[in-house]
């Protein structure tokens, strides 16, 4: 009997072990059906419920389960890229290892809108920068190729490129950052444009093309008087970057190159005269300069690399100064002058040496600056070349592109300083017979030296007739100073220059003879008649030659 109960009750066990494991099926199982993400994918997470060893699967690469296999139940993030296509899904599925259980979850993926967005769609620049920080940059985020279009007739703003394309993947939106130029603002009122992004294929449905609004504040206004001058004297220095600085808390009249109006009128401690000096600049004349509206000297001279600078000239606002009476641009790496320049019909002196000038300027001339009497032209090269048929070389400056002699220059009555030494300047002087063509054209008739006229003044008196038997042709009949040389000028002199009344102030032997080179027809450079002393001039000109009875002796 007792065995039979212990039988019976192993028996029982036995049914209720088998029992309980038909009742504890394999668990498997995920939180989510489906998981929903935009173009720009991201990370989600899901919960994976497991009783034993189970792996992650999906056919796709843009998606990734970590882990992507463990055992037992486990958080795991799904790791989605962004959108290469328009749209997209698949399939995530959970199995055991042995595959006979498995859970699936979709994963859907909007795709992108064609748009372009800016990381500012307003941009406010000032009137004034310094040139190496005259720029704004802006961050374009799109997904099609697009053209920059920049408004009709704006020319105070540029961009480096304006075309975009990308690659193949072309719907997932890339950055580009568009960088701009732009002009300093003169006017006292501001500017702005609107910029538009035009897509490259039209077929396009543009969700969204955002608009480049650019606003340019007005300049700053400087009130004329004592306070203006020196705002505009520092400003100008800024802007050209010199070297040097003036110390502000001296008083304006003791700043370094700077002269005021000792006067008991409006002008009293207003700017005489500026020197500018030492300076980088790739810019005409800064605009402030227009507020020195008593000043009657202005000086910028130095120039780093003038010889490299391209078309420049001196710009309009220096233009509007027409009180101005000397006026020294030197060095500074002029090829041309504004056209305004005619106004100022004040000037007295000009200096426009060691420029890049390929021609004297039109502009130049005896009827528009008629007070002008000096006129300082000289070493406007912008290369050093001996010989002008031998070298390819453009732009070299130095009057190269003058055809022969300036002419023009010599009939100008009032000058008493004419300096053309050390250019390219080429060809032959002017006959006797071809001023007199050229002085008749101009001034009605030609005129010529007389004795008589001679003997007015004492110091050039003539001990002869010979002005009576030789009509020398009168040119430059003021000038005191008068330099040619170190140019390319060749043939023969004429008589206009060899018995010129003021030749001997000249020191025709330095100033006036003394050629090198060889023109581009070439000709070797050097007059054929060159004296080679004064002896027959002093025989005109008898109270000029050297007594030296009239030395005192001690």
């Amino acid at each position: 009997m007792k065995i039979y109960n212990r039988l019976f009750i192993a028996a029982a066990a036995i049914m209720m072990i088998a029992a309980c494991v038909d009742e504890q099926p394999l668990e498997l199982s995920v939180d989510s059906t489906e998981i929903s993400i935009g173009p720009d994918g991201g990370v989600r997470n899901v919960k994976v419920s497991a009783s034993q060893k189970w792996v992650a699967t999906t056919a796709v690469p843009w998606i990734t389960v970590s882990p992507a296999n463990g055992i037992g139940s486990a958080d795991c993030k799904v790791l989605i890229d962004s959108a290469l296509v328009d749209s997209r899904e698949a399939i995530v599925r959970i199995s055991s290892v042995d595959g006979e259980y498995r859970k699936d979850f979709k994963v859907k993926q909007d795709g992108y809108l064609y748009e372009l967005t800016l990381d500012n769609a307003d941009i406010e620049i000032p009137s004034y920068e310094d040139l190496e920080n005259r720029f704004f940059t802006v961050k374009v985020k799109s997904n099609f190729d697009f053209t920059v279009d920049m408004p009709e007739g704006i020319e105070w703003l540029e961009m480096e490129k304006s075309k975009y394309a990308f690659d193949d993947r072309v719907a997932r939106p890339r950055n580009v950052t568009l960088k701009f130029r732009y002009d300093v603002n003169f006017k006292e009122e501001g500017r702005n444009t609107e910029i538009r992004f035009t897509p490259v294929n039209p077929s396009f449905a543009i969700a969204k093309n955002e608009v480049l609004f650019v606003t340019q504040n007005p300049a700053e206004t400087i009130e004329i008087g004592v306070k203006g001058d020196s705002l505009a004297v520092i400003a100008i220095g800024r802007t050209l970057g010199m070297l040097a600085s003036w110390d502000t808390s001296e008083k304006l009249e003791n700043w370094n190159g700077i002269t005021v109006w000792k006067t008991k009128d409006e002008r009293n401690g207003r700017v005489r005269s500026a020197e500018f000096t030492m300076f980088r600049t790739t810019e005409p004349i800064p605009y402030q300069v227009k507020y020195l509206t008593e000043a009657e000297e202005l000086f910028f001279y130095g120039n780093s690399n003038t010889f490299l600078l391209g078309d420049l000239d001196c710009g309009q606002h220096i233009c509007e100064l027409k009180q101005l009476r000397k006026l020294t641009i030197g060095a500074y790496g002029l090829n041309s002058l504004h056209e305004d320049f005619k106004n100022l019909t004040n000037l007295e002196y000009l200096n426009l040496e060691s420029n890049n000038f390929q021609t004297i300027p039109a502009i130049l001339n005896e009827e528009a600056f008629p007070k002008l009497t000096a006129l300082i032209l000289n070493a406007n090269t912008r290369y050093t070349v001996s010989d002008l048929s031998n070298d390819t070389r453009q732009n070299i400056g130095g009057f190269s592109d003058e055809e022969g002699f300036p002419v023009r220059l010599l009939t100008w009555d009032n000058l008493d300083t004419l300096r053309l030494s050390a250019n390219h300047i080429q060809g032959k002087l002017p006959t006797d017979e071809e001023i007199v063509e050229i002085l008749a054209a101009k001034k009605g008739s030609a005129r010529y030296w007389r004795t008589s006229d001679l003997n007015i003044k004492d110091s050039i008196a003539v001990g002869n007739n010979f002005f009576e038997e030789n009509d020398v042709p009168m040119v430059l009949p003021e000038t005191d100073f008068l330099a040619i040389n170190l140019n390319k000028l060749y043939g023969d002199l004429p008589k206009w220059l060899l018995y010129h009344p003021k030749l001997d102030l000249w020191f025709p032997d330095l100033l006036i003879w003394s050629q090198e080179g060889r023109a581009k027809d070439g000709n070797k450079a050097g007059f054929n008649n060159a004296p080679t002393n004064l002896n027959y001039y002093y025989d005109i000109f008898v109270n000029k030659k050297f007594n030296p009875k009239n030395i005192t002796e001690e």
